[in-house]
């Protein structure tokens, strides 16, 4: 009971002669630091709010404009052209208020004022010109014409010195809206290596119709959007693809990260959960004050920020007809679940985050912990992993009052959601199956010891590795990724641990224990979890994993082919494709329009008339190479598109939504958003590859994650290019269809890559043998 008492700040006994109060020295120290600490947090982010607010200028620039213009009060130039004159003679004239001079100064000072307004205003519209130029990611990779080199250095000049992580967002353009002609032509193209003459034409009566008729009204309708909101596509794109979807988000939806590869810091599960939670504090502590650096493209090209702030603090809340996103700031508590039981735990104490040591002491006293779970506490979080409208019933039903309702809210209000897990997990070069087992247990666990609604959740594995289950509404795959690299980092190269694999640091014994969540579940509530789990369960168990290192040659190799990396796996998976099912499918491919305000995601449409002629000639001896090298400049050339604001799929998206809105029938929109996509393709992107040297670490790398199967007989394929000489696969489909089978698919990705690799082998060979003469 000692913690009971240092949490009591005081107390007072009521005697004959008065009241006797007794003050906690220690408590009202804590709180004391604690204020000190919210007010200093306060001030930083007062402080850098400013900062962020005048980018690309700074405080300092106000000053030099202030003086220059009072020192135009002693010279007889006047650079206001009059207009501090005019400011003068609308002040208030009379002697007792102000005098001559004062009002002179004050003039020189409200002209001054307006003038660095009016300068940092010029500055980031020229700016947001000068990023809505797109022209150079169209030149080809390793040239620059001197018009980009230009456009770089004007860029570079115009985005001022030392950005926060929110210094661009008023700088960067608004994402355009296509015109229906081209989305329609390049609609067309991408379809008609899918079709058959006869399909072809019918699809191309309906998007006629579409275009002569409906299309102008619905375009209208979403110009003005685009005026007036910062993105036309991402709050629908929330809403209508991931907030009002009633099916499991389990697998449908939600995707994981892995740990690092070949290594693991520390095989004790509550010291590598103490390092990786304190690192996870600090990266919040940068998010909150944005002091994080914004990412840039070419070192230069600044990339939106917005789906950062939601990172942590954030649930999706269910509902009947949709479900939505509740962030929340401050929160200084996470949840922990361990064997069917929730615990609180707090992350600060005297105003301070708990040390990693510390954090290790509270985390083994729940693996420590005998407790039994309460009644159906076990499977609670199966609401969660089940269908959305029964838990939205259930939660105003049984968790909107009393101590549920406590209990939820503690979740629901969390920073994150900690799972220490009870199997170990990872990557085991002598067991084949240990990626696929890895990846199930990130990306569905047991269907009720991961909280799915959450933003992220932690899971720990009692050998120390790690993982993440993320939930998709909120944000797309590489901000979680931008997190987890950093935590990474942090863990093995700045805390580290002992040698006997402890966090470093002294143990704090004084710590208030972990507090069990309590929970009063009816029996109709427990059927609710129990139909959730059942349904959850169905949809694990048909997950078909598989994860693939292919080792054989990496990102060196496919670049001395002169080949972008992403075009080169993309034929592969579309060869692999062809092997697999006989015939060629609709193909996704997911890229990034971060380069725009609120920017997410589009579309690359990877299945082209060029990919299908490329695969064709790979199986009848055709020209291939030529064939794959223009296949290559194909797919480039449509990932550029999408990443410009001019792919095809997001603009339909929303002219479907319009014509909803307006009552409108499009059979032709109908269509195409009714369209199955077979094949869906993710890359992981690296993006600070400065936090970790890969030369000199190469046991450091990560394996990336992935995600489930979009359709019921597709596959779901995520990869990641690691340093030179791996590239990591994730592939997903289900058990219950008969044509699909994941492991099969990752042998035929392997002959893919290896096939077209060789048709290098002549060029390569004779490359080095340049290169050798060359030496000698």
């Amino acid at each position: 009971m000692a913690e009971a008492h240092q949490a009591v700040g005081f107390q007072f006994t009521v005697r004959p002669d008065g009241v006797d109060v007794k003050l906690s020295q220690e408590v009202i120290k804590n709180i004391y630091l604690s204020g000190v600490t919210a007010w200093e947090k306060r001030a930083i982010q007062f402080k850098n709010g400013i900062l962020t607010g005048v980018y690309p200028a700074s405080p300092s620039s106000w000053l030099i404009v202030v003086i220059t213009m009072m020192s135009s009060l002693y010279i007889c130039i006047d650079p206001s052209l009059g207009m501090i004159d005019t400011i003068k003679d609308n002040l208030p004239h009379s002697r007792d208020y102000i005098s001559v001079q004062t009002r002179a100064v004050l003039s020189a000072i409200l002209f001054a004022t307006g003038l660095w307004l009016f300068l940092i205003y010029l500055l980031r519209y020229t700016l947001k010109a000068l990023l809505s130029y797109h022209g150079w990611i169209f030149e080809s990779h390793g040239k620059m014409s001197t018009s980009t080199k230009v456009w770089l250095s004007l860029v570079k000049m115009f985005s001022g010195r030392r950005p926060l992580l929110y210094s661009f967002q008023a700088s960067l353009p608004r994402l355009p809206v296509p015109s229906v002609d081209d989305t329609i032509h390049r609609y067309l193209e991408s379809v008609r290596p899918l079709l058959d003459s006869e399909q072809y034409n019918q699809m191309e009566i309906l998007a006629t119709d579409f275009k002569n008729s409906k299309a102008a009204q619905l375009q209208r309708y979403l110009i003005l959007k685009s005026w007036w909101g910062t993105n036309y596509v991402s709050d629908w794109w929330e809403e209508y693809i991931y907030l009002r979807g009633r099916s499991p988000i389990m697998v449908n939806s939600n995707f994981y990260i892995m740990d690092l590869l070949y290594l693991t810091p520390t095989h004790r599960q509550a010291a590598r959960a103490g390092n990786v939670v304190h690192a996870m504090l600090k990266y919040r502590r940068k998010l909150e004050r944005g002091e994080l650096a914004p990412l840039r493209a070419l070192g230069t090209v600044p990339m939106c920020s917005t789906q950062m702030e939601r990172i942590f603090n954030t649930t999706r809340i269910p509902g009947i007809e949709t479900d939505t996103v509740q962030h929340l700031t401050d929160r200084k508590h996470l949840v922990v679940y361990h064997k069917g039981r929730f615990f609180q735990v707090w992350l600060y104490t005297g105003g301070r985050h708990l040390l990693p040591s510390e954090l290790e002491t509270q985390f083994q006293r729940i693996l420590n912990d005998t407790s039994e779970p309460q009644l159906a506490e076990l499977k609670l979080a199966a609401l969660t992993a089940g269908n959305r409208v029964p838990w939205a019933r259930a939660r105003v039903k049984y968790f909107s009052q009393g101590g549920n309702k406590v209990s939820l809210d503690a979740i629901e209000s969390a920073a994150f959601f900690l799972t220490l897990d009870d199997e170990p997990q990872g990557y085991d070069p002598a067991n084949t199956k240990s990626l696929d087992s890895y990846a199930k247990s990130l990306l569905h666990g047991k269907c009720y010891d991961r909280w799915f609604d959450k933003s992220f959740t932690l899971i720990s594995y009692p050998n120390g590795k790690m993982g993440v289950n993320a939930e998709h509404s909120w944000a797309d795959a590489p901000i979680v990724g931008h997190m987890w690299e950093y935590v990474l980092a942090t863990d093995c190269f700045h805390l580290g641990y002992t040698e006997e694999g402890h966090c470093k640091g002294d143990v704090n014994k004084g710590l208030p224990h972990p507090t069990r969540l309590q929970w009063q579940i009816p029996k109709e509530c427990q059927d609710v979890i129990e139909t959730s789990y059942l349904s959850a369960k169905q949809i694990a168990d048909d997950v078909d994993f598989h994860g693939y290192l292919f080792t054989e040659f990496g990102k060196g190799l496919i670049k001395k082919c002169r080949s972008s990396p992403d075009a080169f796996i993309q034929l592969a998976l579309q060869l692999a494709q062809f092997r697999d099912q006989g015939v060629f499918c609709l193909t996704y491919e997911s890229s990034m329009t971060r380069m725009f305000r609120d920017g997410r995601t589009e579309t690359v449409r990877s299945c082209t008339s060029e990919a299908v002629a490329f695969v064709r000639a790979m199986e009848d001896n055709a020209q291939r190479l030529a064939l794959f090298r223009k296949a290559a400049d194909k797919h480039q050339h449509m990932y550029r598109l999408a990443m410009t604001g001019s792919g095809i799929d997001r603009h339909l998206f929303c002219l479907y939504i319009v014509s909803k809105y307006l009552g409108v029938d499009s059979p032709f929109l109908k269509k195409v958003l009714s369209e199955p996509w077979k094949l869906s393709t993710s890359q992981t992107p690296q993006q600070q590859l400065n936090l970790v040297d890969i030369n000199k670490f190469p046991k450091y790398v990560g394996a990336g994650g992935g995600f489930g199967p979009v359709a019921d007989d597709g596959y779901g394929v995520s990869y990641i290019i690691v340093g030179e000489n791996l590239i990591t696969f994730h592939i997903s489909s289900k058990f219950s269809s008969p044509d699909t089978d994941s492991c099969q698919f990752g042998q035929h990705i392997r002959k893919a890559m290896l096939d077209i690799q060789a048709l290098f082998k002549p060029e390569n060979d004779k490359k080095t043998s340049y290169e050798s003469l060359e030496m000698n």
